[in-house]
C-alpha cells in the first residue's frame, strides 16, 4: 500500500532521530485492584525511517530502564529491582519493528520489544500526528502509538496477591507514546 492511500499530510520519506526533549513514553499499570499508576521513562533515543511506501518504515528505539519515574523515588526504586525490571543486569530494552502497514488513515507497526533479555513480538496502534518545518530550519514528524502487553511475557512476573482477593499490581501494562523526531540533515 502507497503513502498516499495513508493520506498523512507533508509526509516525507527520511531518516529521523527522536527528539526526547519533546516526546514521551509512558504507561499505566492497574494498582490494587482500584486506580491505575502512571509512569513514563526519561532516557531513551531512537530512529525513524519513514520509507517511500509506509511498509518500508521502520523503528529502531533504546530505553533505559533505569529511568522510570512514576513520581515516587522509594516505588521506583522497587520497580528497577530484581523484583520488577532488574535494571542493574538488564539496563537498557529494546524496540525493533519488523513490519508497517496502512489501516486506514492509521499504520499498524509490527515489532520486537526487548525487555530484561525476553524478547516477544507486539503490535502498536500508530497515527503519524504531522510533518513540517520547525524554527530552526529542519523538519519534525510527530506520531502517537500504543499498545498493551502482559508484563509476565517479559519475565516482570512478580506476583503480589491481595488478602480479599486480587492483586497489587495487575499483569496488563497500557504503553502510550508520544514521539517527536527531527530529519537527519544529509
Amino acid at each position: 500500500m502507497t503513502t498516499s492511500s495513508v493520506r498523512i499530510p507533508g509526509y516525507v520519506a527520511a531518516t529521523w532521530d527522536i527528539d526526547p526533549v519533546h516526546s514521551d513514553v509512558s504507561f499505566s499499570v492497574r494498582h490494587m485492584m482500584v486506580s491505575k499508576v502512571r509512569g513514563r521513562f526519561t532516557n531513551f533515543s531512537g530512529e525513524i525511517v519513514t520509507g517511500e511506501d509506509i511498509s518500508d518504515s521502520s523503528v529502531n528505539a533504546t530505553i533505559a530502564a533505569d529511568s522510570i519515574d512514576t513520581g515516587n523515588e522509594q516505588r521506583d526504586n522497587h520497580i528497577r529491582s530484581t523484583d520488577f525490571f532488574d535494571a542493574d543486569n538488564h539496563p537498557q530494552w529494546t524496540f525493533r519493528s519488523t513490519g508497517a502497514r496502512a489501516n486506514g488513515d492509521d499504520v499498524v507497526l509490527h515489532g520486537d520489544l526487548t525487555i530484561k533479555g525476553v524478547t516477544k513480538p507486539v503490535t502498536l496502534a500508530l497515527e503519524a500526528n504531522g510533518f513540517g518545518p520547525d524554527a530552526y530550519g529542519g523538519y519534525r514528524a510527530g506520531f502517537s502509538a500504543s499498545t498493551t502487553i502482559d508484563r509476565n511475557d517479559f519475565g516482570v512476573d512478580i506476583k503480589m496477591p491481595m488478602d480479599g482477593g486480587g492483586v497489587v499490581v495487575s499483569d496488563k501494562v497500557q504503553i502510550t507514546l508520544e514521539i517527536e523526531a527531527v530529519r537527519r540533515q544529509a
